[in-house]
């Protein structure tokens, strides 16, 4: 019984992962949410941030990178169930993109909510250094 269910949960991770790299393989979109995750990764490194602000920052870029997916999803079954241009099909894949759009706004003001002033007080500093 184990061995099955263990083989189960791989293919699953497999089936997991396999989306994971289509959805980076065919969506310009996701690279510009690759861009922007290890950017803000790395101001938030360099700004030492706390954990509980770690917290909201990773709970921010899975909220888009989620919406990003759930859109890609959508609209590849829009497109197996209605291949011919239908008014509805649009409507469904604007909706599907308007998701991640919602979700990337609001992380942007997260982003901005924390790491905005550290960030401003980090670089004014440095740049007190360079003039002396």
């Amino acid at each position: 019984m184990k061995p099955k269910f263990i083989r189960s949960r791989l293919k699953s991770f497999k089936h997991a992962f396999g989306g994971w790299w289509y959805v980076i393989r065919t969506q310009q979109n996701a690279w510009i949410h690759a861009l922007a995750t290890v950017m803000v990764v790395v101001v938030a490194i360099w700004l030492q941030m706390e954990m509980q602000d770690w917290a909201l920052i990773v709970l921010a870029i899975a909220m888009v990178w989620t919406a990003e997916f759930l859109n890609t999803s959508l609209e590849v079954v829009v497109d197996l169930a209605s291949p011919d241009l239908h008014p509805l099909a649009k409507v469904g894949k604007d909706v599907g993109a308007a998701s991640v759009l919602i979700a990337a706004l609001s992380a942007a003001i997260i982003g901005i909510l924390i790491l905005g002033a550290p960030f401003v007080e980090k670089v004014k500093a440095l740049l007190l250094l360079l003039g002396d």
